[in-house]
């Protein structure tokens, strides 16, 4: 525990738009973040002054550090490889630890990383995250958790300090369900995204004004989130990223892919995919999922 509190110390592995700003919030809110790594050294020791932690150039290390070990990382990949059962990991010594695993990831990963924990005398929880940078700064994630109903319920005081004061906490179930609910919450986003896209570029074709298609849209059947938070970034071309569109490609491609385990066939969600790897392929990638209105507004780079 942590010598300045009794509340449980905190480490971060992964320090992204997401991970730095929950790092953040919970150090405003008193918690000791004793630890940080992330690849990019520079992001991680800039971190830890700022916050009054430590950077460790080790997994073990942040493990060692602290009760409660965020990751928020970006793919199977990469949650794969801080687990490893082998060389520096965040398993060593991770006995009596607990894992609160924030990434989207392909829902048999948690359950993976779960039994791998377990075997080792840790805890794991998922904590899926269906809101953006802002919110992550704020503490008004909306949060879908997947894992021992006890582990979720212990990790309560955390999780609403970054949730709106437990307004935006959700338990959905064992391990991997959180995992499964998150990924259809981004299929249908990005589904939503890419209509909107080919909405607002057909009628730019036809010679309507796009400002007044928005509104619109937001009065009528066409409505989604989406209307508010994209639309005019795609009118505009401002394409700064809260969530880009390689995270859009592959969190589409864990939706397609549970769709086939299961003999579906989703054509609306393989499609979206699609869009969001040509973005990839044309360099996009870093872009906002917004920009998938580069592929479908008349005169822009991906419909020349």
């Amino acid at each position: 525990m942590s010598t300045t509190s009794a509340r449980p110390s905190i480490a971060f592995v992964g320090l992204g738009r997401m991970g730095a700003n929950m790092a953040r919030r919970l150090h405003e809110r008193g918690y000791d973040i004793t630890a940080v790594h992330d690849r990019d050294e520079t992001v991680a020791v800039a971190l830890a002054a700022e916050l009054n932690a430590v950077f460790s150039p080790t997994l073990a290390g942040v493990t060692a550090a602290a009760d409660i070990i965020f990751t928020v990382v970006t793919d199977d990949r990469a949650q794969r490889a801080i687990f490893a059962a082998t060389g520096d990991s965040l398993l060593t010594g991770a006995t009596g630890k607990t894992f609160v695993n924030c990434a989207t990831l392909s829902p048999a990963v948690h359950v993976e990383l779960e039994a791998a924990a377990n075997q080792v005398g840790a805890h794991t929880l998922e904590a899926c995250m269906a809101s953006s940078i802002p919110q992550a700064r704020a503490g008004t994630l909306y949060l879908m958790c997947g894992g021992g109903r006890e582990v979720f319920d212990r990790l309560q005081p955390v999780l609403t300090e970054l949730s709106d004061q437990g307004k935006l906490l959700r338990y959905i179930g064992p391990a991997g369900t959180a995992g499964q609910v998150k990924a259809l919450v981004n299929m249908v986003m990005n589904i939503n995204t890419a209509g909107l896209a080919e909405g607002l570029g057909l009628g730019t074709s036809l010679g309507l004004d796009p400002k007044m298609l928005l509104e619109v849209f937001a009065q009528t059947g066409a409505a989604s989130r989406v209307v508010q938070t994209d639309g005019e970034d795609m009118v505009n071309r401002d394409h700064a990223c809260f969530f880009s569109a390689a995270h859009a490609a592959k969190d589409s491609g864990i939706a397609v892919a549970l769709a086939e385990t299961h003999g579906l066939t989703l054509p609306l969600a393989t499609a979206t995919r699609d869009q969001y790897q040509r973005m990839v392929a044309l360099g996009l990638g870093e872009q906002d999922k917004s920009a998938i209105a580069e592929l479908t507004f008349p005169g822009r780079a991906g419909t020349t």
